[in-house]
C-alpha cells in the first residue's frame, strides 16, 4: 500500500534540511507518495496565511506529515494569528496531535559536545512525552486588560488560563506508561502539584492510570526539581511525562545535554497513529541559504515517522544506524564540530548518510 506523506519545509533552513531527509526516504525500498506544500511565513507570503486551506487538507489526508521549521524575525510585527508559528499550533489542533515524543539521546561520538562533563552525561537516553493540546497555551480566557483589583489596579495586565481536563491527562499518561513498558519500566511524571490545581489533578489522574500498569515504577517530581536533576544526574531519567508548558521547557533543556539541538528529532501523535514529525530546532533564519545547517535531526525525524506512523521499524533502524556510522566517521556540521573532526555542510552530510545506508 502506498503511503501518502505531506512534506512541509517551512521557513529559514527548513527547505535545506528537508531536502536531505527526502533524499534519504527516496533511497529506501518503500512505496511513498510525497507531496509538498507551503507552511509558515512562506505560506503567508504566497497565500496570506501561515496555514492555507490546501496545506491543511493535504496534512489531514496524509498518513504522516514531515515538517521542517517555521518563523522569521521579519514576521514579528504581524498580528499573532498570522505569524508563522501559528501554523504548527493549527496543525496540532486540527489533526488532534496530543502527544509530543522527544527523545534526547547522546551519541558516544558527541560526548564532548555536551554542556555537561562526559562522566555525567555519557549514555544519556531519555524520552520526554509532552501533552500538546491543553494547558496554558490553549486555555481561555486570555488577553490583555486593565486590572480591576490587586495592588496594581488600573494598570495594564496580561492574563492566561491554565486548564486540564481529566481525559486529556489520562490519554497522555497511558502513552507514557506504554512507552516505559518498551524501555526500562520506569516513568517519571513531572508537575507542580504543590502550587497548581491543574497539577494536582494531573498527579491524581496519573496515579489512577498507574493501576493499569503494575509492571511500571512510577515516580513524581516537581518541575523545578526536574529541571535541576536533568543537569545534576540526567541518566537517572528514562521516560518523562508532563504537561504542555513544562514539557516545552524541559525538552529543550534535555536537548542541550546531547551537544546540539540540531541532532534531535520529535514526533507529535494523534489517537489514530497519524503523526507530525519535525526536528526539535527552529528555522535559524540567520544561517538560511548558507548550506551549513545540520540535517540530522530532520533525517532522524523521518526515521521516527517510519517507526510510529508507517510501521517500518526496520527501515527506521537503517537510518539511525547510518547516522551513527557517519558520526563515527568523524563528519560534523558546524554546530557539532570539534577539533579532530571534519566539518561538512548540509548537502555533504546528506550525501554521507545516503552512502552509509548501503
Amino acid at each position: 500500500m502506498t503511503k501518502k506523506i505531506a512534506v512541509l519545509p517551512g521557513d529559514g533552513i527548513g527547505s535545506e534540511i528537508m531536502e536531505q531527509a527526502v533524499r534519504v526516504l527516496k533511497a529506501l525500498d518503500l512505496s511513498l507518495d510525497i507531496e509538498y506544500a507551503p507552511v509558515g511565513g512562506t505560506a503567508y507570503d504566497l497565500h496570506g496565511h501561515p496555514l492555507p486551506p490546501a496545506t491543511l487538507k493535504l496534512a489531514q489526508e496524509s498518513h504522516a506529515v514531515l515538517f521542517g521549521a517555521v518563523g522569521d524575525w521579519k514576521y514579528d510585527k504581524l498580528p499573532r494569528e498570522l505569524r508563522p508559528e501559528q501554523a504548527i499550533l493549527g496543525l496540532r489542533k486540527s489533526l488532534g496531535l496530543f502527544a509530543n515524543l522527544r527523545p534526547a539521546v547522546l551519541y558516544p561520538e558527541l560526548a564532548n559536545a555536551s554542556s555537561l562533563k562526559p562522566e555525567i552525561v555519557s549514555g544519556l537516553d531519555i524520552l520526554i512525552l509532552r501533552e500538546l493540546t491543553g494547558d496554558i497555551y490553549f486555555g481561555t480566557p486570555r488577553g490583555i486588560r486593565t486590572a480591576t483589583d490587586g495592588p496594581f489596579a488600573g494598570s495594564k495586565e496580561g492574563f492566561d488560563t491554565m486548564r486540564y481536563a481529566e481525559p486529556e491527562i489520562r490519554r497522555i499518561a497511558h502513552l507514557g506508561f506504554q512507552a516505559a513498558q518498551k524501555r526500562s519500566g520506569r516513568l517519571c511524571s513531572v508537575d507542580k502539584a504543590n502550587v497548581l490545581e491543574t497539577s494536582q489533578l494531573w498527579r491524581d489522574t496519573v496515579i489512577e492510570v498507574a493501576k493499569d500498569y503494575p509492571d511500571i515504577a512510577l515516580t513524581h517530581m516537581y518541575v523545578d526539581n526536574a529541571a535541576m536533576q536533568l543537569v545534576r544526574a540526567p541518566r537517572e531519567f528514562d521516560v518523562i511525562v508532563t504537561g504542555n508548558l513544562f514539557g516545552d521547557i524541559l525538552s529543550d533543556e534535555a536537548a542541550m545535554l546531547t551537544g546540539s539541538i540540531g541532532m534531535l528529532p520529535s514526533a507529535s501523535m494523534n489517537a489514530s497513529g497519524q503523526g507530525l514529525y519535525e526536528p526539535s530546532h527552529g528555522s535559524a533564519p540567520d544561517i538560511a541559504g548558507k548550506g551549513i545547517a545540520n540535517p540530522l535531526a530532520t533525517i532522524l525525524s523521518a526515521a521516527m515517522m517510519l517507526r510510529y506512523s508507517l510501521d517500518s521499524d526496520a527501515q527506521a533502524k537503517r537510518i539511525e544506524r547510518a547516522v551513527q556510522l557517519v558520526l563515527q566517521q568523524g563528519l560534523r556540521t558546524a554546530d557539532i564540530f570539534e577539533p579532530g573532526t571534519t566539518k561538512v555542510g548540509t548537502a555533504a552530510m546528506g550525501d554521507a548518510v545516503l552512502k552509509a545506508l548501503n
